[in-house]
């Protein structure tokens, strides 16, 4: 797992509509990396449903909030429209499968899921 002062590892993943997000551009901002283990989970759409409540006094702090997980982009766009998230980036960690999560320390390689061996982690990124 990644410490305090130490930098975040780059990556790029498609997000709900299948569009690159780059972490390496967002270097002048805050992000709020949100690790969840599977779509379609009663536990992750909680985490979710409270970073999209969220939006505005994250955007207002100059945040910006990304969740992860494994899931297809199909699967997340599908959820996203299912929880009525308008405004939260859910990004696909599926291919190579869970790439970024791994980089992070945060994938459970025996249930082969994002998140670790817990069912929610949250990491800020400065």
């Amino acid at each position: 797992m990644i410490g305090v002062g130490i930098e975040a590892p780059d990556f790029t993943l498609l997000d709900q509509f299948g569009e690159k997000v780059t972490l390496s551009k967002l270097r002048e901002r805050k992000v709020l990396l949100s690790f969840h283990p599977l779509a379609w989970t009663s536990v992750c759409e909680e985490q979710v449903r409270e970073l999209e409540s969220l939006h505005d006094e994250l955007e207002g702090l100059g945040v910006v909030p990304l969740s992860i997980s494994v899931d297809l982009v199909p699967s997340k766009r599908a959820w996203a429209r299912h929880m009525d998230v308008v405004r939260t980036t859910l990004l696909s960690d599926f291919w190579p499968h869970g790439e970024v999560s791994s980089s992070y320390g945060l994938f459970d390689k025996k249930r082969e899921i994002s998140g670790g061996p817990s069912s929610s982690w949250m990491r800020e990124v400065w």
